[in-house]
């Protein structure tokens, strides 16, 4: 069921945004070769608590941590600890706090140092193509206009999107409906509403769109292929005349 959220949940929708946002912004600046993700991990639970929220991920199903950190060929829910970044990787950080009982959610996709050409291509379509989403995200409109928007500027650059992993509703849950897929076509799914808060997050590999998940821990999610992979994701409520992003830096 897709619950409408009030004025008074879109406040506390929009602070938890601004702490997500801000801990990105610091957490960013913390990327270098020689840091490892772990130390990325409890940056990152210390400032969202100094904020007085809470890191959704936590205990998320029996999530380990308070972020997730997936570099190169993993794609998400990368489980944070002693890998240390070397100079040409590239990390994704997935990254959620609840605010007064409601979540917003929000993930970049940042180099390491000096990156491969084709990467800074990666990391520029994956972004653009959350942004062709977002334009999509308007009253009247349906979910599967911005699916297409997201697969068509991937696509067009010559890269695949994921299909077993979706945007999705947020709120008093950090995933609620509708589920928002990064491909099919227009004119499909629910009508977009004002009030309704979505998660809208394009994961994009260079290669074959084909995932599976790390044995090991049953958490990360890595490309089939080997290949890089990017994830972008805004939070953002649906408004009068079209949209209000909640996560952005």
């Amino acid at each position: 069921m897709i619950r409408l959220k009030t004025e008074s949940e879109i406040e506390k929708i929009r602070c938890a945004g601004k702490i997500v946002a801000g801990t990105l912004a610091i957490l960013q600046r913390a990327i270098e070769p020689g840091v490892s993700t772990i130390e990325l991990d409890l940056l990152a639970e210390r400032l969202i608590r100094q904020a007085g929220a809470m890191p959704s991920f936590k205990g998320y199903d029996g999530f380990s941590n308070s972020i997730c950190t997936s570099v190169n060929h993993q794609l998400a829910h990368g489980i944070p600890g002693s890998y240390v970044l070397k100079g040409g990787d590239i990390i994704s950080i997935d990254i959620g706090a609840q605010y007064e009982g409601f979540h917003a959610d929000s993930a970049w996709t940042y180099p390491v140092d000096t990156v491969s050409e084709s990467d800074r291509r990666l990391l520029r379509a994956t972004e653009s193509a959350l942004y062709q989403g977002i334009a999509e995200a308007v009253p009247g409109a349906r979910v599967t206009n911005i699916s297409h928007a997201v697969q068509k500027c991937a696509e067009s650059h010559g890269f695949s999107v994921v299909r077993e992993l979706t945007g999705h509703g947020v709120g008093r849950e950090l995933h609620e409906d509708p589920e928002v897929p990064n491909f099919g076509s227009p004119g499909h799914g629910s009508v977009l509403k004002p009030g309704m808060v979505l998660a809208i997050e394009p994961l994009v590999n260079e290669g074959s769109p084909d995932i599976w998940i790390v044995g090991d821990d049953d958490w990360t999610i890595e490309t089939q292929d080997g290949k890089n992979c990017a994830h972008y994701e805004h939070t953002l409520v649906i408004t009068e005349n079209g949209n209000e992003i909640l996560t952005k830096q």
